[in-house]
């Protein structure tokens, strides 16, 4: 993977097959995105580029985040990508704009993931890391790899 000038990511060593790892990632999706004790609510994921991802993440004192995005490339057991720039139909959307990149690359008898976000400019990369990625996607990874070691 390629790195961007406004990109940034966190990547783990998960002991399971990348298969076992995306499989995790797409069919309990609910159980790990958001961490904990936050939750999350699926409400479309149409796994296929131009496909609408749609899901409300609720904190703990009734707070919601709403999120919508295209998938642009999905490579079964080994890539996911989608862009919050578009809504269904490649429809613009507005407010905060990234591209986020998963990657589930074989390593030894496991899986290296990789989930990075790509941004058009460093005041959008500074207002994401502002807001937590490096904690939040650490700690969302973490609950993906425990899904997917059967932890």
């Amino acid at each position: 993977m390629g790195t961007s000038p406004h990109e940034l990511r966190v990547t783990r060593y998960i002991d399971a097959s990348p298969q076992r790892v995306f499989d995790i990632w797409v069919g309990r999706l609910a159980d790990w995105w958001a961490p904990r004790p936050w939750t999350t609510h699926v409400e479309e994921m149409d796994l296929r580029a131009g496909g609408r991802f749609a899901s409300t993440m609720r904190g703990p004192e009734g707070e919601a985040e709403t999120g919508e995005s295209v998938f642009l490339e999905v490579e079964p057991g080994r890539r996911i990508v989608f862009t919050t720039t578009l809504s269904a139909g490649w429809i613009p959307q507005s407010g905060f704009m990234m591209v986020a990149d998963f990657r589930f690359e074989p390593e030894g008898t496991g899986t290296r993931y990789t989930a990075a976000a790509r941004h058009w400019d460093a005041a959008a990369l500074t207002q994401h890391r502002e807001m937590g990625f490096e904690p939040g996607w650490t700690a969302v990874a973490e609950q993906l790899a425990a899904l997917a070691e059967g932890r």
